[in-house]
Formats: C-alpha cells, structure tokens, sequence
C-alpha cells in the first residue's frame, strides 16, 4: 500500500547488553511504542525513532496482541531479533484511514543493522579491551609531519568492534594528547595502558571541520555513542517511606555512593543498584561537592528525583580516558524525556509496575523485654560513636529480641525506661551493658518514628495506652502544628556493630 514504508530493523546484543530502548503502551496512544532510545545502543544505531510502533517480531504480526505477549516475543529471541517497525505519523495516518497494517508490504532494503547511520562532526571515544590476539590495529606517523594515523584495523578485531576506523587521526591515549607525540611515544603510552586503552578519534572529515574553524579538539567534545558501557539514568518518585537507599561517602574511595537499596523500594524499580557512583542529581554534577551538600540536592528534588549514576566498571572505564560520565548526560540529556506509562518493560529485565500503597500504620511505639540466652539478646546496635541516634540491625530469627517483636531498622528511644535518643551510641551500649540478663527497650518502627517526630508527638510509653494518633493529637490542641509538603528525610547514621562499641569514618543518609 502506498505511502507506508515500515522498516525492517535487525538487532544483536552482546552478553550484558540490552536492545538499548523501551517498549511501551501509554494511554491515549495506540500500538507498542518505542521510547527512550539509549544514544548509541544497537536500536538507535539501526535506525530506531522515538515514537516507532512494532508491527512485526520475527516475521509475527504483533499489532494486536496484549503487550506481555509481545515483551515475551522479544525476549525469547535471545541475542538477535527482527522488527518491522512503522514510524509514528504514517502508523497514526494508518489507523485514521482504517488501513490494515498486516496487509501492508515491508521495503526490501532493511535498515543499517546495529550500524551509524550519519555520523555527527564529533570526535569519538573509543575504549578498547585487549584480546588474546591484541587491539587488531595498527598505527603511523610520519617524520616531520604531526599526527598518528590508524592505518590498518583488522575485521572483527577489538578495535574495530570500538569504533576505530581506518585514517582517523589519534588526539589522546588514555586522557593525555599525543598529537605532538612521536611514533615511539604513542607507543609507549598504549603500552603503559596495560590490558586496556581509551583512545580520542577524530576521522579525517571531523578533523577539517575542526581546522577551518580553529577549533582545538578535546575530550569535552567528544561523543560517547562507541562507548561499550554507559552510566545510567535513574528516574525516581518518591513513595511514602522516601526513596529506599542509603546515599554514602567512603572514606577510602572519592565520591558519593548507593547502599543498601530496599527491595521494592521506588529506587529498587527504578534500577537503581548498590555500589553505584553518584555523578549528578537533576543534571548537576555532584563531584566535589561535600556529603551534607549532595544530600540537600537530593531532598530539593522534592517528589521526584533524576539521579545519574554509574557502576564501578563503568566508572573505571570513564576513569581510563579522565572524562567524566558528564559527558554522556550532555549529550544525552535533550533526548531523555521519561515519559507517563502504563508498563514499561527494559528488553531484557521486566519493570514491575509500583505496587498499591498500604494503609496508614498505627502510630505507636513497641516495649521489648528480653532475657539475655546464651546467645545474648540477639541483636545488633547500631550507630556512631560520639553521635546521638541508634537503630537496630541484624534481628537473630527466634533469639530474645525477635520474640520481644523487635524488627531491623526499629530506632532506638528507651533503654529500662530511660529515653536514649540523645545519647551517642557508646552511652547507650553501656546501659545496655549494665542491664545484666533482663532488658526493656522501647523502640518505634522507623516509619512510625519518623512520622511521629514529623508531628512533633513525644515517643513514650503513654502512647501505648492511646489507641491512635489522633486521641494523642487531641491533648496537644493547643499547640499550632504544620507539617511542610515535602520534609526533609532524616539522617540516617550507620555502624556495623554488635552490642560491643564501634566506630566507623562515614554516615550515611536514608532516602
């Protein structure tokens, strides 16, 4: 039928890598959509549009077919799939017309396969993995004239699978320019890389764009798009307990780093993973910033958060060439526009879809008393010494406090009927010490705690005799409350340690 021209767009990933784009059904709009093309993945390289509708995978006419059906389609096609795909205007224009898009006939030229298309006038990184038989190039200079060349890149080599092509011009090796270099000293300076090599590319058209203009060529310009790995953007609304992960600064590594992410949690879905380096929050990088200033940037991002983060192979590989993952959100972040959704479904990990928010808690505290057992009272105190504020980690299952109905993250407000939340943890291990075998905490659930302390309602044990909140809320009437939209989490300060005083050079920050 005239006028309408799917394309036909076959994709192949390597072990660990995705097709590189979402598949999507949103209200209001009809067909599987793609969205959120990963710039230089094997979709957007193919030819992949945002806003392209699947028609066809392997030859199967999906148009119809509930969208599960469809994601299990692509995903039982393992490593390589086919797609006929219709662009966005001609698929609307189609269905306004009430054509029959199984009867419509595919162009017989596919679409470049995993291919560029239009390379844009940018210099290129290329990050390169030494095989058993090396990088598969090979480079020249020529006495008395500047610059080394890639003269020979061999089929299927490492280079050639990084982007390295024939008469590009070589600017940097590992962060560091050898344009004025000699033969020896590029050399030596691929050698020195060991196992692995970030090179700067510019190929013969790019370099005379550059030379016309007098324009100096560096990293700060270069595209990312060859580039094996790629730091992620993790899109987050904030649920009711916050975002579910601990934001830390290690003392013994730069930077900023996720921990302890709960499972289910919004950072969870969100793909959000723990060790991940923090590079940015809404765009703005967080490199150099102090610990309290990074957390602010967190907490003003208000109910929503866009967070950039990158996993320690991907840092490394970052690290190797002295760029910084910034330069993927630059050159990225005009495409990147998270869209509303009814599903979306990454082609290779299902995101499950936010689950139903439970009903408001009982707003009371818990009186745990114990009998110390051979094995003690089966628990983990934990917190900083010198500082104020303790919770509870590492619940033994059937030990004394599991039976007191103590819970890990319970915080700590009484120890035998003295209230704690002011004692540093060395303090408070001490009393716990002193109790000898019979113990009595009154400890609050974190939630409970936090919401409580949000109202500005004491935590003591009279509120075990108040069936709610609200009777609670009553006594203090006369005092004005207001509770802002979007308060700030409270710290969370962290040690791993038993009943036994600990230290530790970092805290961490529950978000």
């Amino acid at each position: 039928m005239a006028g309408y021209k799917p394309k036909v767009i076959s994709l192949t990933k390597r072990p660990g890598q995705t097709f590189g784009f979402f598949l999507r059904v949103e209200n209001g709009e009809e067909g599987h959509l793609v969205r959120n093309l990963e710039m230089g993945g094997p979709a957007e390289l193919a030819g992949m549009k945002n806003g392209d509708r699947i028609l066809q995978v392997n030859r199967i006419f999906v148009d119809g077919l509930p969208h599960s059906e469809v994601v299990e389609l692509v995903r039982t096609s393992g490593a390589s799939v086919t797609f006929h795909t219709l662009d966005e205007a001609s698929y609307k224009r189609a269905k306004a017309n009430g054509v029959q898009l199984c009867k419509i006939n595919t162009i017989t030229t596919p679409a470049a396969t995993n291919g560029v298309s239009k390379q844009a006038l940018k210099p290129k990184l290329c990050y390169l993995i030494k095989s058993s038989t090396g990088y598969g190039f090979s480079v020249r200079s020529i006495s008395g004239e500047k610059g080394t060349y890639m003269i020979e890149v061999f089929s299927g080599s490492v280079a050639e699978r990084a982007g390295v092509k024939v008469n590009d011009r070589l600017v940097e090796v590992n962060g560091e320019n050898v344009e004025n270099a000699t033969h020896d000293q590029v050399v030596e300076a691929i050698q020195r890389g060991g196992n692995t090599v970030m090179f700067l590319l510019v190929d013969e058209k790019t370099d005379k764009s550059y030379q016309k203009k007098r324009a100096k060529i560096g990293s700060w310009l270069a595209t990312t798009k060859h580039l094996p790995l790629a730091p992620r953007i993790i899109e987050m609304s904030r649920g009711s307990d916050g975002y579910g992960f601990l934001l830390r600064e290690d003392p013994k590594k730069s930077g900023h780093f996720i921990r302890d992410i709960d499972r289910g949690s919004p950072a969870y879905r969100a793909g959000l993973e723990d060790k991940d380096r923090l590079v940015a929050v809404d765009g703005k990088e967080v490199d150099g910033g102090t610990h309290e200033q990074v957390v602010d940037m967190v907490r003003k991002s208000g109910q929503n958060c866009c967070l950039l983060v990158v996993d320690d192979k991907t840092d490394q590989m970052y690290k190797k060439g002295k760029v910084s993952p910034m330069l993927f959100w630059e050159e990225n972040k005009d495409s990147y526009s998270p869209p509303s959704y009814i599903e979306a479904v990454t082609l290779n990990v299902p995101r499950p879809t936010t689950p139903v928010q439970k009903s408001d808690e009982e707003l009371k505290p818990k009186l745990c008393r114990m009998e110390k057992t051979a094995a003690g009272f089966g628990f983990h105190l934990n917190g900083i010494q010198g500082l104020c504020g303790q919770h509870i980690r590492e619940v033994v299952k059937g030990g004394a406090a599991d039976k007191a109905g103590m819970e890990n993250d319970d915080m700590v407000v009484e120890v035998n009927g003295v209230n704690v939340e002011k004692s540093s943890h060395e303090e408070v291990v001490e009393m716990i010490r002193r109790s000898g075998s019979s113990l009595e905490m009154l400890v609050a659930k974190r939630s409970v705690y936090e919401k409580l302390k949000a109202k500005d309602v004491p935590i003591t044990r009279l509120l075990l005799e108040e069936p709610t909140y609200a009777q609670v809320r009553k006594t203090r009437s006369s005092k004005r409350e207001t509770r802002p939209d979007t308060p700030p989490e409270p710290e969370r300060r962290r040690a791993s340690s038993t009943s036994s005083s600990s230290s530790q050079d970092s805290f961490d920050i529950r978000f």
